[in-house]
């Protein structure tokens, strides 16, 4: 059962606890103290700093302490020096409190007011402006940390539970709590799809989900089946599919609201499973490629949360569904596929799948010359290997990759920008096709799968994004989990949301 959130001007009857921020001077902080005059009385000396400094708390960003208070609990929640904390550090906290609170069924909380009001402000009239907005930022954010953090995956049910059931925001923006609400709702079900099992959410059953959860948000829905994939020349996407019992889908959700301001596509690479294909994977490398449909997953649930947001930007997302799986109908090293572009491509690799469905699904999207594309996918190992765990790698035109990385640092999802170095183009030359998948090495993986993306944006302004390594992570850490994370997610509704 997911966390329900609300917001109120005081602590619910009966609720079971409070949870309060405390600075590393070990005093309560915030623009009202750090506890509304609602929670004051009950907190007031519990919170005496020589009690939490002998229990061991020193106020540091994500430290909880518990402390008994009669008919309900008090939790202090470091949030660090006063005055400082960022909105990463708030989300940090706020996941600290979402794993601790598992102790309760409700909490009541003011920790949104430890965010500081305007940093920069140079004026009290500056300040009280900016504090309205911050605000906002400060509820939407901790309601992402609590709702995040308390994400278990549960194999039989779809969707996600928490310890905690109710969580209210003392003095918080109610629109605000709900797009926090939204944000992470959209977030656990891209977590959902990708942990599932691979047998059990093979292409045409993620195609299915799909296309029933945009029906029933109200997007427009089309699902191109194998034939249709075969009739419009997706020779790559089919040529990936081959060697699996299980067809390829290509799926399109789309949001269209009236009076739209801009078209944005968004395309996601769908590999449900990636066996490596005839270049087959060695069984470690197997053991998270159930993960490798991350793209596709965050680009559909980032659409299908935009009807309850309603930014005025139509958003077409593209998703290109297929197994990479070895049998005598696979795809061999050393064929040649036709993209629908007429495009050959000389399958050099067939574990460099991703990129030759992103080709097809990047010319479908392009066909109704949106204002700007963006792909997401599991691409490549060499963006773990250049950024490490806690990094996304983002690549293409100059002014969609600075929106990209600005919506990323609002969501918590760091992006680090690499090179699209053109100097690099001819190592992709084939002497039977128009181009390679892959490299005559490994060098430089990330740009050059990049560079091979770019020959299928039709010079629509473009950015590529590969979330191979923060897609997916064996310890909770923060506001992720472990397993899927849903990166990603959050960055897309950001940026459709800033676009406008």
């Amino acid at each position: 059962m997911a966390v329900a959130f609300t917001s109120g001007e005081a602590p619910p009857d009966g609720v079971d606890a409070l949870a309060v921020p405390v600075a590393d001077d070990l005093r309560p902080a915030g623009r009202d103290g750090g506890v509304s005059a609602a929670l004051e009385a009950e907190a007031g000396a519990l919170l005496d700093g020589s009690f939490l400094s002998a229990a061991g708390f020193r106020g540091e960003v994500g430290q909880t302490q518990w402390v008994p208070a009669g008919r309900r609990h008090l939790v202090a929640v470091g949030v660090g020096p006063r005055g400082s904390l960022s909105r990463d550090d708030l989300r940090r906290a706020a996941a600290a409190l979402g794993r601790a609170a598992g102790r309760a069924r409700s909490v009541a909380t003011t920790l949104h007011h430890a965010f500081p009001a305007a940093a920069d402000a140079g004026s009290a009239e500056i300040a009280q402006e900016a504090m309205g907005s911050r605000s906002a930022v400060a509820a939407q954010t901790v309601v992402e940390g609590i709702g995040l953090a308390g994400y278990r995956y549960q194999p039989a049910a779809e969707g996600a539970e928490s310890l905690l059931e109710r969580v209210t925001l003392v003095g918080a923006d109610a629109a605000a709590v709900r797009r926090g609400e939204i944000m992470v709702a959209a977030t656990l079900r891209t977590r959902s799809w990708v942990n599932r099992p691979a047998g059990d959410l093979r292409p045409p059953r993620l195609a299915e989900m799909a296309a029933e959860a945009g029906l029933a948000a109200g997007l427009e829905v089309e699902v191109w089946d194998e034939g249709r994939i075969a009739a419009e020349g997706l020779g790559c996407l089919a040529g990936v599919a081959a060697g699996s019992e299980e067809p390829p889908r290509l799926v399109r959700l789309t949001y269209a609201p009236r009076g739209a301001v801009a078209h944005l596509a968004l395309v996601g690479k769908g590999i449900t499973f990636d066996s490596g294909g005839l270049s087959i994977k060695g069984a470690s490398a197997m053991e998270s490629m159930k993960a490798d449909m991350g793209g596709a997953a965050a680009v559909l649930a980032a659409v299908l949360a935009l009807p309850d947001l309603a930014p005025p930007v139509r958003v077409d997302a593209w998703a290109a569904v297929a197994e990479n799986m070895p049998s005598g109908h696979a795809t061999r090293p050393g064929d040649v596929l036709v993209a629908s572009d007429g495009t050959t491509v000389e399958v050099v690799n067939t574990d460099a799948e991703g990129r030759l469905v992103l080709a097809d699904a990047l010319l479908a999207a392009a066909g109704p010359e949106p204002d700007a594309i963006v792909d997401v996918a599991t691409l490549t190992g060499g963006q773990r290997v250049a950024l490490g765990p806690q990094l996304a790698a983002v690549l293409g035109s100059d002014d969609v990759v600075e929106r990209v990385l600005a919506a990323g640092a609002v969501a918590g999802e760091p992006a680090w920008r690499l090179p699209l170095w053109a100097g690099y183009r001819s190592r992709l030359d084939s002497d039977v096709a128009d181009l390679r998948n892959v490299a005559r090495d490994s060098a430089a993986s990330t740009i050059m799968a990049a560079l091979f993306l770019q020959r299928f944006v039709a010079e629509r302004p473009w950015a590529h994004l590969d979330i191979a390594a923060p897609s997916f992570v064996d310890r909770d850490d923060g506001w992720l989990t472990k397993g899927a994370t849903g990166w990603g997610t959050r960055t897309l509704i950001e940026l459709v949301s800033a676009w406008a």
